[in-house]
């Protein structure tokens, strides 16, 4: 029987999740974005004691453009203080426009800072779980590391600002970079399941194709 539309973004979504358990580390380290919800997970790990530093890396991208007057870092930054992580736990990197800049610059402000981890807690959006273990693994597979998200289903993903349509697009284009960015050296390769493959095909030929990469 054929899937449908549903069952197919949601085979997607869940090759995109990793389940992986969280340990106490070194530091909480946060790709930031768009998703406020994030911030306030990274947030709460720390008040739930697993790290006693927490990392905010990100500029504006493409989503963020126009929507914080700040950086993604720090409106990111401003959610754990209000939500009453002290300032003195905070490292906030804002250049990086891109998931392995979010990687190189942070490495740096931690030699520039003489923080040493080994270590990390990595936070992201739930459907970059894998792309974020691929990057990491091609590119800071020196430390120990775990990663986690928002514990949001699919289906409750969407909200006023962000459409449904949108999550749909996105998550493709997330499995796209998958698929592309080992051949461009960016990360590891993933084994992508045939099922899985091909659900991407069907729904991008449906139209879900607006953060697919340049052909």
């Amino acid at each position: 029987m054929a899937l449908s539309l549903f069952q197919q973004l949601q085979l997607i979504w869940d090759y995109h999740l990793l389940n992986q358990e969280i340990k106490k580390s070194d530091a909480i380290f946060v790709l930031c974005s768009y998703d406020l919800r994030v911030a306030e997970h990274a947030a709460q790990l720390y008040l739930d004691g697993y790290a006693p530093l927490l990392i905010f890396s990100g500029a504006q991208g493409r989503t963020t453009e126009g929507l914080f007057h700040l950086s993604e870092a720090e409106t990111f930054a401003n959610v754990a203080k209000d939500m009453g992580v002290p300032s003195s736990a905070i490292l906030v990197e804002t250049k990086a426009t891109n998931t392995g800049e979010n990687i190189f610059f942070t490495q740096d402000l931690l030699k520039e800072k003489n923080i040493k981890v080994e270590s990390l807690l990595l936070v992201q959006k739930p459907y970059m779980e894998r792309r974020l273990l691929a990057t990491f693994l091609k590119n800071w597979n020196d430390i120990e590391f775990c990663i986690t998200s928002p514990n949001i289903s699919f289906i409750n993903y969407p909200t006023d600002d962000v459409t449904f349509d949108h999550v749909a697009s996105i998550i493709l284009g997330e499995l796209h970079r998958l698929k592309i960015y080992p051949t461009l050296g960016y990360q590891e390769a993933q084994d992508i399941p045939d099922d899985v493959w091909e659900a991407f095909e069907n729904l991008t030929q449906l139209g879900f194709d607006e953060y697919l990469l340049p052909e």
